[in-house]
């Protein structure tokens, strides 16, 4: 069984990192969704060879959900640790949407994945990622402000597409 445990701290030398996410913003301070047969998550995936982190998520948010991203900030890591495996990093951003672009398939799955921009305050209920979550999410915001966003004005405008 794995376990989750959200951090704030940089990443410590040795931890292998296998996946990178992004909270993605809108100008409006709403949040990126994917949604995958009624199932939601974050955009993002795990790096390719000689790929660094924000690398990363620019080419999964493109390929997952086609936007491109403007300024991006590191945000922390969930330590996931499960039995009889050494602990590895989930590497989560907050960054803001430059583009949308045209929807399309993505290439590693075929899938056409749906967008979902919501206000932030509903994104931990729609995750379902429990008390880890609602830390991100909160980290989340207060990363958003610093890239001028301001999330916590934004009230019940969704967007779906």
């Amino acid at each position: 069984m794995a376990t989750f445990r959200w951090v704030t701290d940089p990443l410590p030398e040795g931890i292998t990192v296998r996946q990178v996410y992004g909270f993605c913003f809108d100008d409006s301070g709403r949040v990126l969704l994917r949604e995958d047969s009624g199932r939601y998550g974050l955009p993002g995936g795990k790096p390719e060879a000689g790929e660094d982190a924000s690398a990363v998520l620019e080419r999964e948010c493109l390929e997952e959900s086609q936007i491109t991203l403007g300024d991006l900030l590191y945000l922390g890591y969930q330590e996931v640790t499960d039995d009889g495996q050494e602990p590895f990093a989930q590497l989560r951003y907050v960054a803001r949407i430059a583009d949308f672009l045209p929807r399309h398939a993505d290439p590693d799955t075929g899938r056409t994945y749906g967008r979902l921009i919501t206000p932030i305050n509903k994104a931990p209920a729609l995750l379902d990622w429990g008390i880890d979550g609602l830390l991100q999410a909160a980290a989340a915001v207060h990363a958003a402000y610093r890239l001028g966003l301001d999330p916590a004005a934004v009230r019940e405008d969704t967007w779906r597409n």
